[in-house]
């Protein structure tokens, strides 16, 4: 797969300098996701791990917020007349979009404004870094509509962000988090002003798109297998990861480049 061919139907995509876009765009009611949309995106999320010319994602959405999580009419309505069998297929699927995106190589910048909840904050989580900004308003609002707060892996990834007792608030409620109590927290890694918030993610991926790419991937993966990896264990991987890295030629530029007071240039290989 090349990315810069990459023709998206259910969302936006654009691709320029090694970066990928996705908007999520049905702005009028707030970008809710939809059976067709959540498929879409687990589809691209894995593709992406072959496709050499992205780099870096962003996550965004139209019309000043992210998103307001499954859609009422189109997704919830449905469930609700459906059986167990298919029941459990959706909510599989929803959580092999959340594994695509921890299991695609390239670091995914979310840039969050507005609502961000239900699975519109569940896509915010899953992603490896969130700028957010004054106006966001995040929630997990699952226990709201009747139904657990473990879904597409809150339980599990939520905790490690924001810390258990946080997670458990936020979860248990269903509450709004603030824009100020999630950075404080930790869920997003700065906040700026709304103008700013998509340039501002565009310009940390474009930055980590000139990076060492392997790497990063490296970095990633490590990130996911390390979650239940005792220390002896977590060192060891770390050990092998590190060493695979020393034979890149990234790490070889980045040798040359100092020794000559300049600044490399990394190619991702």
């Amino acid at each position: 797969m090349k990315a810069a061919d990459y023709q998206a139907e259910h969302f936006l995509w654009s691709f320029q300098d090694g970066v990928g876009t996705i908007t999520l765009n049905r702005p009028e009611r707030k970008n809710p996701l939809t059976f067709e949309s959540y498929a879409e995106l687990r589809d691209l999320f894995r593709n992406l791990v072959y496709a050499d010319d992205c780099k870096a994602l962003v996550v965004t959405g139209a019309g000043g917020n992210f998103s307001s999580g499954g859609d009422v009419h189109e997704i919830i309505g449905p469930l609700t007349e459906m059986r167990m069998p298919e029941l459990l297929r959706f909510t599989r699927m929803t959580g092999d979009l959340v594994k695509a995106m921890r299991g695609c190589p390239q670091p995914i910048v979310a840039a969050i404004d507005g609502i961000c909840v239900g699975a519109g904050a569940i896509m915010a989580m899953a992603s490896d870094l969130r700028i957010g900004t004054p106006k966001a308003k995040t929630a997990f609002l699952f226990t709201r509509v009747g139904l657990a707060g473990c879904d597409m892996g809150a339980c599990a990834i939520l905790p490690r962000i924001i810390g258990q007792g946080r997670a458990s608030d936020l979860l248990f409620t269903g509450r709004v988090m603030s824009a100020e109590e999630g950075e404080r927290w930790g869920f997003f890694n700065r906040l700026v002003e709304t103008d700013a918030v998509l340039s501002e993610a565009q310009a940390l991926a474009k930055t980590l798109a000139s990076g060492p790419t392997f790497a990063h991937g490296m970095t990633k993966n490590q990130l996911n297998l390390e979650w239940d990896m005792s220390l002896d264990a977590a060192i060891e991987a770390e050990a092998q990861a590190q060493a695979i890295c020393m034979q890149t030629n990234d790490f070889r530029r980045a040798y040359e480049a100092f020794a000559a007071k300049r600044e490399p240039v990394f190619e991702g290989d």
